[in-house]
C-alpha cells in the first residue's frame, strides 16, 4: 500500500468519525447554537486543518504544505461570502434556530460526496484537455467581475429545479414537523419543509462549487491537497455560521475581497505559461487581499455607528 493510498484512508476515517461524534455526541439533542460555542468549534476546525497541513508538511515537504494552506485559504473566503447566502435562506423559510445546525450538517454531507465527484470530474479533464485549464481561469475572471457588480444577493427557492422535481413525486407539508425530513399521512409520505430547506442548500452548495473548486485548481491538481483542503474548510462551515450569523452583514466590503481572490486566480490560470507565480506569493497576495476587505468594512462600520451617534446627540442652543 502506497502512502498517498495510506493517507487516503486515515482522512476518511478521520472526516467519518468527526462526522458521526459531532451528530452523535455533541450534537445528539437539537439545540440553538450559542456564539461561545461555535467559536471553540471554529478554532477546533480551523486548528485540526493546520495540524493536517503540518502532516502534510513531513509528507511532502513546504511546496506541499503551501499548496495545502492557500487552497484551504481561498476556500475558506470563498465560503465566508456564501454565508450570507445562507442566512437568506434561513430568513426565507423562517428556519427555527433549534433546527439550523441539523440543516447544515446534511447539507454539508452531501457536500462531500457533490465536491469529490466534481474534483474528480475537473481533474480528469484538465489532464485530457489542456485546454480545460484556460477555460476555468476564463470563467473565474468572469465570475469574480460578474460578483463584483453583484447588487443585493436574492435567493429564490421556488425557482430551484429539485424543489420543483420534488413537487411532482411528493407532496410537502409546510411546517418542519419536531425536525422530521418525512411524516406519513393517510395518503402516503410527505416531505417536510426541514426536508425542503436542507435540498435547497444541497444544491446552492453545488453552484458555490462551480467557483471555488476551479480556483484551487489554480494553485495545484494535487487530487489530495484539492479534496482535502474543500473539506476543511466545509467541515467548519457550520460552527464559522454561527459564530458569524450576527455580524455577516457588517463585511460588507467581503464580496468585493472575494471577485478580486477570484479574478486574481482566473488571471493566474490563464498565464501560467507565461508567468509562473510561487504558491508562496500567492499566498501573500490572497491573504493581503482579504485582510484589506475586513479591515475596510471594519473601518466603514464604524464611520456608520459614529454618524449615526453623531445625529442622534442634539446641537446645543446657541447663547443669546
Amino acid at each position: 500500500m502506497s502512502t498517498e493510498t495510506l493517507l487516503w484512508i486515515i482522512f476518511g476515517f478521520l472526516v467519518i468519525g468527526m462526522l458521526a461524534l459531532d451528530l452523535m455526541v455533541f450534537h445528539r439533542k437539537q439545540h440553538t447554537i450559542t456564539i461561545r460555542e461555535a467559536l471553540k468549534w471554529t478554532f477546533f476546525w480551523i486548528t485540526l486543518a493546520l495540524l493536517f497541513d503540518l502532516g502534510i508538511y513531513f509528507w511532502q515537504g513546504s511546496e506541499g504544505a503551501l499548496n495545502f494552506l492557500t487552497a484551504y485559504l481561498i476556500e475558506k473566503s470563498l465560503s465566508v461570502d456564501n454565508l450570507f447566502v445562507f442566512m437568506l435562506i434561513f430568513t426565507y423559510f423562517g428556519v427555527p434556530s433549534i433546527y439550523q445546525h441539523n440543516v447544515l450538517f446534511w447539507g454539508i454531507l452531501g457536500a462531500l460526496i457533490m465536491r469529490g465527484i466534481l474534483i474528480a470530474s475537473g481533474i480528469a479533464l484538465v489532464d485530457r484537455f489542456d485546454w480545460v485549464f484556460y477555460v476555468f481561469g476564463a470563467f473565474l475572471i468572469f465570475m469574480g467581475i460578474r460578483t463584483m457588480f453583484e447588487k443585493d444577493k436574492q435567493v429564490h427557492p421556488e425557482k430551484n429545479p429539485a424543489v420543483r422535481l420534488l413537487r411532482r413525486f411528493m407532496p410537502i407539508v409546510g411546517d418542519y414537523e419536531n425536525g422530521k425530513f418525512f411524516v406519513k399521512r393517510a395518503t402516503g409520505y410527505a416531505a417536510t419543509l426541514l426536508f425542503v430547506v436542507v435540498l435547497v442548500v444541497e444544491t446552492t452548495d453545488v453552484v458555490f462549487a462551480l467557483d471555488s473548486i476551479p480556483a484551487v485548481f489554480a494553485i495545484t491538481v494535487d487530487p489530495f491537497i484539492v479534496y482535502t483542503s474543500n473539506i476543511f474548510a466545509i467541515l467548519g462551515l457550520r460552527a464559522l455560521y454561527f459564530a458569524l450569523a450576527g455580524l455577516i452583514r457588517v463585511f460588507h466590503y467581503l464580496h468585493y475581497g472575494v471577485s478580486a481572490i477570484l479574478v486574481f486566480v482566473g488571471v493566474k490560470m490563464v498565464l501560467s505559461d507565461i508567468l509562473h507565480m510561487p504558491v508562496s506569493l500567492a499566498l501573500g497576495v490572497i491573504a493581503v487581499i482579504l485582510s484589506l476587505a475586513v479591515i475596510a468594512s471594519v473601518i466603514r462600520r464604524r464611520r456608520s455607528e459614529q454618524q449615526q451617534l453623531d445625529t442622534a446627540i442634539p446641537e446645543e442652543p446657541e447663547a443669546a
